[in-house]
């Protein structure tokens, strides 16, 4: 089981940090792939680009421990709590960045990359509070 669970971590954390350094490093490539394209408000564009550099440099955590993880290497738990938490914040952020601007009247352009982009944010969410969760039991077992 802890072979797949961490499979699964690193493949969804992989696409989160991914796409976050290549929004950061090479902008033009992450517009048509990802939630960048969806509002039309500059205000959001820039936000987004100024928060990219920092998740590409914290969201290779969760990367980290799904790696360990499958690898069955016990540090996991560490990388597991810390990364667990990034995705959360992470996670958080870009859902309330989303129902605040459709509050504000901020249209979504592309609707099938905007509900991709909720379900992929609700699923980090939750894989950061169960990472945290089973991190915090593997730790208090040991």
């Amino acid at each position: 089981m802890h072979v797949v669970w961490g499979a699964v971590v690193a493949l969804l954390s992989l696409i989160a940090w991914g796409g976050q350094t290549v929004s950061w490093l090479a902008p033009r490539r992450a517009h048509p792939l990802a939630d960048t394209s969806i509002r039309s408000e500059p205000a959001y564009w820039i936000g987004i680009r100024g928060e990219a550099p920092l998740d590409a440099v914290t969201l290779w955590t969760m990367v980290v421990a799904g790696v360990l993880l499958t690898l069955g290497i016990g540090a996991w738990a560490y990388f597991g709590l810390v990364g667990g938490g990034m995705y959360v914040y992470f996670a958080g952020r870009g859902l309330l960045d989303h129902v605040v601007a459709e509050r504000g009247g901020v249209p979504a352009n592309q609707r099938r990359n905007h509900t991709i982009g909720y379900l992929m944010l609700v699923a980090w969410a939750a894989m950061g509070l169960a990472m945290i969760v089973a991190a915090m039991v593997a730790l208090s077992t040991t």
